[in-house]
């Protein structure tokens, strides 16, 4: 026990580091893309193809394949895409995708498109699964304790802490069934870009019911 306190107190530091604007964490992890770098303009006509696939305002065409990018982080959109290029993450449609984006600026400017985007909006469902995947959106549980409550990164709603920050994404909205693909991703190290590994600790940290019931909930956000 006490060494798990231990590692997540580590983990929310560096967390806490981040939301402070932590310069050296952001140029790693974000990938160097610095708020305004973008033009949002140019970037609707450069994210064309990626349209295809998340919508011309960021809404996905497949909720089992494909997030919404709408008013997600720039910095985050932009490291994504890097780590698929890099093979730090791996998908066989985004991986082909990400590797057509070959000028760095091109990139800050399709980021910064779907940035701007009227944020995503999930509906409500009002179901017992969703109030339990709120408690354990704020709270956590008792494997994870508060640590491994998600409003800790995520923020309030899963919307975010701080737009300057890009090493934790907008959640809140973005498709329930994707979300449980990531969680479970995570979860199995399938995925495994997270800063510090803190999503693989909090996701193998949840059952399968749990997954599906912070996911219910973020979706109606």
């Amino acid at each position: 026990m006490t060494k798990r306190i231990g590692m997540f107190a580590a983990l929310a530091a560096i967390a806490a580091m981040a939301f402070a604007g932590g310069v050296s964490a952001e140029v790693t992890i974000a990938g160097g893309m610095q708020p305004g770098e973008g033009d949002a303009k140019a970037g609707k006509t450069k994210s064309e193809l990626c349209q295809g696939c998340h919508g011309e305002n960021g809404i996905s065409m497949d909720p089992t394949t494909f997030p919404n990018l709408a008013g997600q982080f720039a910095g985050y959109i932009f490291k994504q895409v890097q780590d698929f290029q890099l093979g730090n993450r791996q998908d066989d449609t985004m991986s082909a995708m990400a590797a057509t984006v070959t000028d760095r600026q091109d990139l800050k400017d399709i980021a910064a498109y779907f940035a701007t985007r009227k944020q995503m909006k999930g509906k409500p469902s009002g179901s017992k699964l969703a109030k339990q995947g709120a408690k354990l959106f704020k709270n956590g549980n008792k494997k994870l304790g508060t640590y491994g409550a998600c409003i800790r990164c995520h923020g309030k709603n899963g919307k975010g802490k701080d737009k300057s920050n890009s090493l934790f994404p907008v959640i809140g909205g973005q498709q329930k069934a994707y979300i449980i693909k990531q969680l479970k991703n995570f979860k199995s190290g399938k995925r495994a870009n997270d800063p510090a590994g803190m999503m693989a600790m909090v996701a193998k940290g949840l059952s399968d019911k749990e997954i599906e019931a912070v996911a219910d909930y973020l979706s109606g956000l």
